[in-house]
């Protein structure tokens, strides 16, 4: 599966953004697809993940309640619709696919295939 993010920007506080992840080589309908950040310096933490069936998705307290994941099998692609954006959400954004069970979900150990970095800056 090949993965390819886009969508991110630089934006000021409090505004919103939307990231994608469009999937080749594979349907995400078979995959727990994730959205994964990672800051300069720091480690790559967990941001958000919807199942394979699509009726479960999973959250970051972080972000709980301001980013919404969802996905199109149409279209193959993987959205994370981020509101009320913060300084602190500032980080390269990837997606992943992968078959984790779900008390693995937030691993990023847990996902086989990863999309390149789509960059997220947000002023104060």
């Amino acid at each position: 599966v090949q993965l390819q993010a886009s969508g991110g920007g630089l934006v000021q506080a409090g505004d919103s953004l939307r990231l994608s992840c469009a999937a080749s080589g594979g349907t995400i309908s078979k995959y727990t697809m994730g959205w994964f950040r990672q800051a300069p310096g720091k480690e790559r933490e967990f941001v958000a993940a919807v199942g394979w069936s699509g009726g479960s998705t999973y959250y970051a307290d972080s972000v709980k309640g301001r980013f919404t994941i969802s996905r199109d099998v149409v279209k193959n692609t993987v959205y994370l619709q981020m509101n009320s954006l913060k300084p602190e959400d500032t980080s390269a954004y990837y997606c992943a696919a992968g078959r984790p069970i779900t008390v693995a979900i937030r691993r990023s150990t847990s996902y086989a295939y990863w999309g390149q970095g789509t960059l997220v800056t947000v002023s104060s």
